[in-house]
């Protein structure tokens, strides 16, 4: 036989080869087999936040505040909420509930800009805005809220917490990934009806069927938000504009399974699913101030006046690029 097998050693060769070959690809069938259905979290790769586990320059008393901050972002509501330890001033949300991964997600409504660009004057207001009005309109808006004082030592660690999450980015800068993705327009208004289809289908699950999402065992927080009701984002908040509710969905939701490089919507359920959620009813901000200069106001300003004719129906669910080309109109005139 081992003569034989001599005689023969290519064709040896070759049938090992092949019979490693197979056994690789039986192994990975079996490896495969149980999760082959399994939801797999998405990533992306762009941006890269900082870590507090590698930062070892990050010591002593401004790293203890930084780690509060991080925590005060990521569960507000033990903090802030209707049964919060600090006081209680908001709707029970979380910062990164809109923020995700503690303002640290690519596309993920993150951090990476704010502390390099903050001073800075915005139309809104019509004023120059600091980190502290920042982060009170986000606790006014998005929290429906009342924000904690400057001087506390919660604002002074979310202050500081979102000095480091950006301390690699220069004024001016925008990197991959940092923000909400402004995705294409449909050549349609987005339609809630629509929408409704979509979220029965892809959120409802998490959410719940009336948008009051999923209390948490503690009773203190969520672990799914609500999308409306007395205890969501009031119309003041960003998410209130369809732009930025559109690109957050499509590069985020299904939550943990869908990235910018890996979306499980197509644009247009983004859209029209942004359009469903924000037709439902939720509490109310007065807005009298915001926009000073009219003209100012985004294309998807759901409130007027304007000064471009379209109504606020139009400004809420488009079509968009008949209004954007009336403002560009009108700024060539002035």
């Amino acid at each position: 036989m081992w003569k034989l097998i001599r005689s023969n050693w290519p064709l040896v060769i070759i049938l090992a080869i092949i019979g490693m070959v197979s056994l690789r690809e039986i192994f990975n069938a079996l490896n495969n087999s149980g999760t082959a259905n399994t939801p797999v979290m998405a990533v992306d790769s762009s941006w890269v936040a900082p870590s507090l586990y590698t930062d070892n320059e990050l010591k002593g008393k401004e790293r203890e505040k930084v780690i509060y901050g991080e925590e005060l972002i990521m569960h507000t509501s033990l903090y802030f909420g209707p049964k919060g330890s600090v006081a209680t001033l908001t709707n029970g949300m979380n910062c990164q509930n809109c923020h995700l991964q503690a303002g640290k997600k690519n596309w993920g409504n993150n951090y990476s800009l704010v502390y390099a660009n903050y001073p800075k004057f915005r139309d809104r207001s019509g004023s120059m805005e600091s980190i502290y009005k920042r982060v009170s309109d986000c606790f006014e808006r998005s929290l429906n809220g009342t924000a904690p004082d400057s001087n506390s030592k919660e604002y002074q660690a979310i202050a500081a917490y979102i000095q480091w999450v950006g301390k690699d980015v220069q004024k001016g800068q925008k990197p991959v990934g940092s923000g909400i993705e402004k995705i294409p327009f449909l050549n349609r208004a987005a339609d809630p009806a629509k929408g409704q289809v979509v979220y029965t289908a892809q959120c409802q699950s998490c959410h719940a069927a009336n948008g009051e999402g999923q209390l948490a065992f503690d009773g203190k927080s969520y672990d799914y938000p609500p999308l409306w009701g007395e205890h969501s984002y009031n119309d003041g908040a960003g998410l209130f504009r369809l732009s930025n509710f559109a690109g957050y969905i499509k590069n985020n939701m299904p939550f943990n399974l869908a990235s910018h490089d890996l979306p499980k919507l197509t644009n247009e359920e983004a859209w029209d699913l942004a359009a469903f959620v924000n037709s439902r009813p939720r509490p109310k901000k007065d807005l009298s101030k915001d926009w000073p200069d009219i003209s100012k106001k985004p294309f998807d300003h759901p409130f007027g006046p304007y000064v471009d004719g379209f109504t606020e129906a139009e400004h809420k669910y488009g079509p968009y690029q008949p209004i954007i080309a009336k403002k560009e109109e009108l700024a060539k005139k002035n």
